[in-house]
């Protein structure tokens, strides 16, 4: 596994591009990965977001403008924004009041043309 870090993201992709002739699509749990993935497939003469899509988890600055540049195909959000909400919860449960059962965080999912509306207002 790439352990969510970029250097190990392009480590992992060396081996696979190494052992494996055609790789058509990279899946990486967070963006850091991806973007190392990216670097491996960039230094092997391949042109990530063509000859080899990438799809990635988080939606950071990075991954966004990656995305932005053509180099990732798509991010699904995952939304590091709800430290706040997830405090208050907290509070409360300790405090004993109730809470509600279930609390949907919204995230979204992004592909280039959505990226480039938001990208100048990514607080992360």
């Amino acid at each position: 596994t790439g352990n969510f870090t970029r250097a190990e993201g392009k480590t992992v992709m060396e081996g696979f591009l190494q052992a494996h002739d055609k790789i058509d699509i990279v899946y990486a749990h967070n963006d850091d990965m991806g973007l190392g993935a990216i670097e491996a497939i960039e230094a092997a003469g391949k042109k990530p977001g063509e000859d080899i899509k990438i799809i990635t988890i988080d939606a950071v600055k990075d991954g966004m403008q990656a995305l932005v540049d053509g180099k990732i195909n798509y991010i699904v959000e995952c939304n590091p924004l709800l430290g706040p909400d997830l405090m208050d919860i907290a509070k409360k449960v300790v405090k004993g009041e109730s809470v509600d059962k279930r609390i949907v965080v919204k995230d979204e999912a992004f592909d280039q043309d959505a990226a480039k509306k938001v990208i100048a207002d990514r607080q992360y």
